[in-house]
């Protein structure tokens, strides 16, 4: 076939074509699909218990991956005077978390990866992966191996917008913390990252991991915050981070990047102040939230 000739043939595959295709991946489709990927009937995982496990499933429909910022206006209510910030996958990139996983436990990059995928997808909590990529041994024994491979958190992992973002909140006189989910030997390398944040506080400071209410209220008293409303607290996990923080009553932010923010959907009783793709539009439509919000009073 010639090349003009080939050039025809793709010109009929066309965009509405795709999308049709797209559509008939049904989510029941891709959970049966998703069960051999994990090992098949005999190795399947179980349910998971708990609701950080069962509140978001997978998405309904493969469309949902081309989304738009939604805001194209401020939402309602007062502006948050506060904002905080999980750390995983909304400041530090975790692909090398995961990289340094597959090489310590002798499996390819992209094997981690699909399976990683997989696990989230179907509402698992991802530590269910090392029960299939290495079912014959235990991964916590290899914490300290992959801990000496990683060598902690380093500036290459910071995602590029992030620093720009704390510049600009600080110009805007919006004061912010970094919370989330991290062990007691995190809070020191982040710390040597030097973030311009006005506050550090991992869930090993706090005695209390997402998504209990607990570490909320926690965090609230560490910036001296009144009111959960003065708050907003930026996610990329609907389990973790949207839904918890959405119920304990502070603003939210769902910045879909990383495994979960692109895998996971929201229920249909949770709504979201912002939804991001990055952090580059948020100290903007802060400041466009504040601006109606003292134009309002």
């Amino acid at each position: 076939m010639s090349s003009s000739g080939r050039q025809a043939d793709l010109a009929r595959i066309s965009s509405s074509g795709r999308q049709a295709d797209l559509a008939r991946i049904s989510s029941s489709g891709r959970q049966a699909d998703l069960a051999p990927v994990m090992g098949g009937p005999s190795t399947a995982m179980p349910p998971a218990a708990g609701p950080a496990t069962t509140t978001a499933g997978p998405i309904d429909d493969l469309s949902a991956w081309e989304f738009e910022p939604e805001a194209d206006r401020p939402p309602p209510g007062r502006a948050p005077q506060l904002v905080a910030l999980d750390i995983g996958e909304v400041i530090i990139d975790e692909s090398r978390v995961w990289d340094v996983w597959s090489d310590v436990l002798g499996i390819s990059r992209f094997t981690m990866a699909a399976v990683l995928g997989a696990a989230i997808a179907q509402g698992l909590d991802h530590t269910e992966a090392f029960a299939h990529v290495a079912p014959n041994v235990q991964w916590q024994d290899f914490l300290e191996e992959h801990e000496r491979r990683y060598g902690g958190f380093q500036p290459d992992d910071i995602y590029a917008d992030v620093i720009p973002c704390l510049t600009e909140l600080k110009e805007l006189g919006v004061r912010v913390a970094l919370a989330g989910n991290q062990p007691d030997h995190r809070t020191g390398q982040l710390r040597e990252l030097g973030l311009p944040v006005d506050w550090l506080a991992t869930s090993a400071d706090l005695g209390c991991e997402k998504p209990d209410p607990g570490f909320f209220r926690a965090v609230l008293g560490v910036m001296d915050a009144g009111d959960p409303s003065e708050v907003l607290y930026v996610g990329d996990r609907v389990d973790n981070d949207i839904i918890p923080a959405t119920r304990f009553g502070m603003r939210t932010c769902w910045l879909r990047r990383g495994p979960w923010g692109q895998l996971q959907d929201l229920p249909d009783d949770v709504q979201p102040d912002l939804v991001l793709e990055g952090l580059g539009e948020l100290p903007l439509l802060l400041q466009g939230w504040i601006d109606e919000d003292e134009e309002a009073r």
